[in-house]
């Protein structure tokens, strides 16, 4: 397969180049759609467009099992600060995190898979929007579930590049691998008075100073000490004047946990940390928002991938990973049916991290991408197929 996918090189190159030419944000992939469109078509391959608003199916295979290979394809609001001959031609947007690469590996999927006879459907996502949330607090993977892209689905494959990893080896293990993330706002509420007769008032900042004591508190105190999870405050806004004690502070945050079943615990300890409002005479206002679920890869589905990894990569290839503490919407489509996600590397030499304006791959891994993807749903319809 692999062997297949390199004669291939060429064109997955120029397409993720193509799509990295021209970056959009999510919800916003009109010309990354029409271009994955085009390409299935001349392909043969059937595909749907504006699906999640502007996501792309393809069809491949019949009837049978069907397995879903999934490709996000929004940029990052990121200038490039890249000098290579496929630049961003887009101000101030970039292909900053891979996710052109994503598109271009499962096209190279595609076209591997399109020389096979397939034992089932495979089915080939391209989804909108994986960086951000809509007007409705949707991610694109929602929307497409919510279009029905997951119906009849047996299995679900995704990949991510990884730049600290070099070129020919993944990331994959069974088990929890990336984490739930749910976004907080509170409201300190006090009294409002002048800086100099603060006994006049009820002095939020004071109070907000204590809350987050308590809310940093949370995790050492109140929760299990052997179940990772984070909560960390990113923004704290209260006051314009030196001399006024305002009435409202507001702190902002994240809430990242692997496991589920600890969601609620979390939740409960945050509401219990935030009655220090009251005990010192304000108020607080809560608000808590699910961006992504927990990322626990199937024991079955990342077996049948790992084979197809390590035939084309070898043993050495297949490294253990990490669970980590980030998050991804690829979570929604592997509560839709059992998953593996794993890690591309795509390190050649010294590599800037992803969201930063000198992010860039070793295109050498597409096709090795390509090929595991490709690989990974011939395993798994035959398995399917079989049972």
């Amino acid at each position: 397969m692999l062997q297949r996918a390199k004669k291939f090189q060429t064109q997955i190159v120029e397409l993720r180049r193509a799509i990295h030419r021209r970056p959009e944000l999510g919800f916003q992939e009109f010309e990354t759609s029409a271009l994955v469109a085009e390409t299935l078509g001349s392909m043969g391959i059937k595909a749907q467009t504006g699906v999640g608003k502007t996501g792309v199916i393809g069809f491949l295979g019949d009837h049978g099992p069907t397995v879903a290979l999934r490709a996000d394809m929004d940029a990052l609001p990121i200038q490039e600060l890249n000098e290579v001959p496929y630049k961003s031609q887009v101000p101030g947007v970039m292909h900053a995190c891979g996710h052109d690469a994503h598109v271009a590996m499962l096209l190279g999927a595609a076209m591997l898979l399109a020389e096979e006879e397939l034992p089932g459907q495979v089915r080939l996502l391209f989804q909108p929007c994986e960086e951000r949330q809509d007007e409705e607090g949707k991610t694109g993977a929602i929307r497409l579930v919510e279009a029905g892209a997951m119906r009849g689905v047996d299995a679900i494959v995704g990949l991510h590049v990884y730049e600290e990893l070099e070129t020919g080896h993944i990331y994959l293990s069974s088990g929890p691998f990336l984490a739930a993330g749910d976004n907080f706002e509170v409201t300190i509420r006090g009294e409002g008075c002048h800086g100099a007769y603060p006994h006049l008032g009820v002095d939020a900042i004071f109070i907000a100073g204590h809350v987050i004591s308590a809310i940093h508190g949370i995790l050492s105190r109140g929760i299990d000490p052997v179940k990772p999870a984070l909560i960390s405050l990113g923004s704290i806004r209260g006051g314009e004047a030196s001399n006024i004690l305002p009435a409202e502070v507001r702190l902002a945050g994240t809430i990242r946990y692997l496991e589920e079943g600890i969601r609620e615990e979390i939740h409960d300890q945050l509401r219990r940390a935030l009655e220090v409002a009251r005990a010192l005479g304000g108020d607080y206002s809560l608000s808590i928002a699910e961006v992504v679920p927990p990322l626990a890869n199937d024991d079955q589905v990342t077996e049948v991938v790992r084979q197809a990894a390590v035939a084309i990569l070898g043993e050495e290839g297949v490294l253990p990973l990490v669970p980590e503490m980030g998050g991804e919407d690829f979570a929604f489509l592997a509560r839709e049916a059992p998953g593996a996600y794993f890690g591309l590397g795509v390190k050649k030499g010294k590599m800037a991290p992803a969201h930063n304006p000198h992010f860039d791959i070793d295109e050498d891994a597409l096709p090795m991408g390509a090929a595991v993807l490709a690989e990974s749903a011939l395993r798994l319809l035959k398995s399917l197929s079989a049972r």
